[in-house]
């Protein structure tokens, strides 16, 4: 599957070259915009693996419309152009989480390096935070489970082996999950 990139530039020629750069070296793009709310607009749809974006555009700037974009889990990466290399926007620009910012005119080496570096930036974000979610799952669940067993040691009196055990065999004879039986277990108590 082509990694797909959404272009925003209130350039019009400027988004018809990074087009062509891009499209050529086999990536597929999926929107373009001019502005910061028609790059939050088209990446709503879209959901792009990574967008190329302008700092100065009007209504609404780069770096907002990036912020809000990443913030909402609209892309994986963000590469913000700009035809100043102003410290301020490179701050900005790296707080909010960009993974590239070009100075313009683009050489098309430099763009093309700075797409894969971000591509791969951004998946493996991705994959950190999956990661991430299901260890919190993880975690969530252990705690109701060790609050179900503290009940059950509780209204048993049983040790703390034996509670794991009466749960573990309540999973297994209801055919459920040891989560969902403790989940039934400490409800209301």
């Amino acid at each position: 599957m082509k990694e797909r990139i959404v272009i925003v530039d209130d350039e019009p020629l400027t988004r018809m070259d990074i087009r062509d750069i891009v499209e050529q070296a086999g990536y597929q793009v999926v929107g373009e915009g001019s502005d910061g709310f028609e790059a939050i607009d088209v990446c709503q749809k879209e959901k792009p693996d990574l967008v190329i974006m302008d700092i100065r555009m009007p209504i609404l700037d780069g770096l907002k419309a990036g912020k809000k974009i990443l913030a909402d889990h609209l892309t994986r990466s963000i590469v913000y152009l700009s035809a100043y290399s102003d410290e301020e926007d490179t701050d900005t620009a790296s707080r909010i989480g960009a993974v590239g910012y070009l100075v313009k005119p683009l050489s098309e080496r430099s763009l093309l390096t700075t797409i894969q570096v971000g591509l791969a930036s951004g998946k493996r974000d991705q994959q950190l935070a999956q990661k991430v979610d299901d260890l919190d799952t993880k975690l969530a669940q252990r705690k109701v489970i060790e609050r179900a067993k503290g009940i059950l040691m509780e209204q048993n009196n049983l040790t703390e082996d034996a509670a794991y055990k009466m749960l573990r065999n309540l999973s297994m004879s209801k055919r459920q999950s040891m989560n969902e039986i403790a989940e039934l277990i400490v409800m209301d108590a």
